[in-house]
């Protein structure tokens, strides 16, 4: 198993770039937020990576962080979604976001990644939420997060963090029954008091 690679970066394409260590060219596709990380060609590079191996075929799959292996690793997991699709989610949205998503089972977000429809968003959820929820969001946030989808939903599609967004709704109060309305201007006042 290839756990990592470090070398110069040798050349770069759409979702895949070329490492050579050592003399040895590996192709290894990867998010594009990864990509867009790397650098100029010639610069050292250091990768975490995913090596699928198929009866016809293997390939490399580099990421930055750890955090974004194990997310990768965690969806291939999911029966029917494959490491292209994976990719494309990683892609699609940050690894806290899609973390956030699954685990407030917000199939709405995940819908909107390209190659996801409603039917492997509800899938993801399913297989995942408990996982996700365990593995990458304190429990506090998780079960926050759960009651309050729709706000999470609201002030990250507005551009604010995962982790912006989960503070801004660990200040709205809980016992009062409020409208969705409510709950993303109180968020927002959270924001403006800052």
């Amino acid at each position: 198993m290839i756990a990592g690679l470090k070398g110069k970066l040798q050349a770069l394409g759409s979702d895949w770039a070329i490492i050579n260590v050592g003399g040895i060219g590996f192709q290894v596709y990867m998010p594009t937020s990864t990509l867009s990380a790397l650098g100029a060609i010639s610069e050292e590079v250091e990768l975490h990576t995913h090596l699928h191996i198929r009866e016809d075929n293997a390939t490399l799959y580099g990421f930055a962080t750890a955090e974004e292996l194990g997310l990768f690793q965690t969806l291939i997991g999911v029966s029917g979604l494959g490491p292209k699709l994976a990719l494309a989610m990683l892609s699609a949205m940050s690894v806290e976001k899609l973390a956030m998503a699954i685990a407030t089972g917000s199939a709405d977000l995940l819908d909107e990644i390209p190659g996801i429809g409603k039917k492997m968003a509800s899938r993801l959820i399913l297989e995942l939420k408990g996982k996700i929820a365990a593995g990458w969001l304190a429990a506090p946030a998780a079960e926050l997060a759960e009651e309050n989808t729709d706000v999470l939903a609201a002030l990250t599609s507005l551009g604010y963090s995962v982790r912006e967004a989960t503070r801004a709704v660990a200040t709205l109060p809980q016992d009062q029954k409020l409208s969705l309305e409510e709950k993303i201007k109180l968020a927002l006042q959270y924001f403006g008091g800052k």
